[in-house]
């Protein structure tokens, strides 16, 4: 069975066919893409016009994002930034500490059990004009039920005293730099790094084994994509604990699943050869809509929860230096066995510390078993500066870039965390490709909104959320942004043999916009509706998500 779909234009994303007007598919495969007259040779078809006033272009591959978007939504979002969740509907933004706990007050009143958490989501104090939020004021909530609230960054949780009692940290002497105590002794509520929340979780809402395969989540998150034209994308720090694999393929393989979903399973603080046998069995469970693609490891933690690691001089408002999630030792060890038997490795930095000490393990792992090809990509890599950029383009690295963050954070970044200078050539995408770095950009949803097109945006134009702008120079043209929310992407990934264009023997993965990204005024390139998105063949409407 051949479908041949017609669009006003289709934007292919490959440089010896850049545009048409139809692709012929079959078996959710491309088979052809030109004119009419060009694929009716294949032979009896379907000629599918619903796309012949809109734009195709490749389906949006987000690189680096969590599925648990799709669960998060079932909490309470505390966010700064109005946003938009799986069914359509728009909550705004919350602006002030005393916002917060009005917000989290509602949340409670209608929570009809009396010992349920109350759980929350998308804090940043750095929004709210105040200091790190202490559990008394999470108190004034309830002092009977435990409260949590996740940080934007999903770096820090910030709790109450019930959520320390419950886990047993309630208590004088904790010896934890992801544990900060009051003056008394105690722990103020504010807990840095998944070592030091892990225990509080379950208490607050955050049950990780349950949620990483939670059906409605996961459908949710599909939900999500097709509102925004991805087709493909990660669920980048996956632990894949036992039987989630199978849960998730229960949801995924399903016949109206709308997104190929990629785990990376997540690397902290474990002995890298057990992991890595682990981690091998887990990719044969995978399917075609399931790809078990790598291992990915966290080095640091986030700029604006001052948890990254800084090089001299250090935080601009001179707070203490970041938070090591994982040791030089078992980065090492690990990078060894991945280059040794070609698994692919994506590694979290924020900080330019460690970026540099990133580079300097991968140098020597290199040296001592050399690999082409190995497509090893640092992730976030914000701060990266220009001699940064040439190491990784010597070492053979790619770069994904956290581009979203020029808008949410980009304010706190010149005034606070970094300071003007270092926040101009934060995530500097035109500098990593004048030094032919492979580049991908993303939102790291949950963390910012999913959304290829605001994160192309964000390139394009580098706006902070007041308009200023930072770093013009680092600017990218629209089609080296497309370039990275598609094939760049696809290829950090190890999939740009299937995806990132659309062109014979790829799979029919497209966005379908209402209006040409190429074509559009580059300073509203977010504003380019989509109408949905053909993933594998299968067409799904954003109006019917």
């Amino acid at each position: 069975m051949i479908n041949i779909f017609q669009a006003r234009k289709i934007v292919t994303m490959n440089p010896s066919n850049p545009t048409a007007t139809h692709v012929a598919v079959s078996d959710g495969r491309i088979i052809g893409v030109g004119s009419y007259e060009d694929l009716a040779g294949w032979g009896e078809h379907t000629l599918i016009d619903d796309f012949r006033d809109r734009v195709l272009l490749p389906g949006f591959v987000e690189g680096h994002s969590h599925a648990t978007e799709g669960v998060f939504w079932q909490f309470t979002y505390c966010g700064s930034f109005a946003r938009t969740d799986p069914n359509g509907r728009l909550w705004p933004g919350v602006k002030t500490a005393r916002e917060l706990l009005d917000h989290l007050a509602q949340a409670e009143t209608a929570t009809h059990d009396s010992v349920a958490p109350v759980t929350g989501w998308g804090l940043d104090p750095t929004h709210l004009g105040c200091g790190p939020i202490h559990r008394s004021q999470l108190d004034q909530v309830s002092r009977q039920r435990p409260i949590g609230v996740m940080h934007a960054s999903v770096h820090i949780l910030n709790v109450n005293t019930r959520a320390l009692e419950l886990a047993g940290l309630m208590r004088q002497g904790i010896d934890h730099e992801g544990i900060p105590l009051d003056s008394d002794g105690y722990p103020t509520g504010e807990l840095k790094g998944p070592g030091a929340y892990g225990p509080v979780a379950p208490f607050v809402g955050f049950d990780t084994t349950r949620q990483l395969s939670d059906p409605e989540g996961l459908r949710a998150f599909g939900r999500l994509c097709i509102r925004k034209g991805v087709t493909t994308a990660t669920d980048l720090a996956n632990p894949l604990p036992a039987d989630t694999v199978a849960r998730m393929r229960d949801v995924i393989d399903a016949a109206d699943y709308p997104v190929r979903l990629v785990p990376f399973c997540l690397f902290q603080g474990a002995a890298a050869s057990p992991f890595c046998e682990r981690f091998k069995g887990l990719v044969q469970e995978g399917s075609e809509r399931l790809r078990i693609a790598g291992i990915k490891v966290l080095l640091d933690g986030s700029i604006q929860g001052f948890s990254a690691r800084l090089r001299w001089p250090g935080y601009y408002n001179g707070a203490p230096n970041g938070l090591w999630y994982t040791s030089p030792h078992q980065l090492k060890e690990l990078l060894l066995i991945a280059l040794g038997e070609d698994l692919l490795l994506h590694i979290h930095v924020n900080g330019d510390e460690a970026i540099g000490l990133a580079l300097d393990l991968i140098e020597e792992a290199l040296h001592e078993r050399p690999r082409r090809d190995h497509r090893i990509t640092l992730q976030h890599c914000q701060m990266a500066d220009a001699a940064q950029f040439r190491r990784m383009k010597a070492l053979g690295l790619c770069a994904n870039l956290f581009v979203n963050h020029l808008f949410f954070w980009g304010d706190q970044h010149h005034a606070t965390t970094i300071g003007p200078e270092r926040a101009a050539r934060i995530n500097a995408c035109a500098t990593a490709i004048a030094n032919g770095i492979p580049l991908s950009i993303h939102c790291d949803a949950p963390v910012t909104p999913l959304d290829p097109l605001f994160t192309a945006w964000c390139a394009v134009n580098r706006k902070t959320a007041t308009g200023r702008v930072l770093g013009a120079e680092e600017r990218l043209n629209v089609a080296d942004a497309l370039q990275a929310v598609t094939l760049g992407s696809a290829y950090t990934l190890r999939l740009d043999h299937e995806i990132g264009t659309i062109e014979c023997g790829k799979r029919a993965d497209f966005a379908v916009l209402e209006d040409d990204p190429t074509e559009a005024d580059p300073a509203r390139l977010n504003e380019v509706p989509v109408w949905g998105t053909v993933q594998g063949g299968r067409i799904f409407p954003a109006s019917e998500a």
